[in-house]
């Protein structure tokens, strides 16, 4: 999981999920994309 100031999708199986306040992106098929705003 990075934290960046700012996520966005890097492939096309990236998903942006809000969660608790925090933007999130989860991807199931490269996990090395799973990013953290904040």
């Amino acid at each position: 999981m990075k934290v960046k100031a700012s996520v966005g999708k890097r492939c096309e199986y990236c998903k942006i999920i809000k969660r608790r306040g925090k933007v999130y992106v989860v991807c199931k098929a490269n996990p090395k994309h799973n990013q953290r705003q904040g």
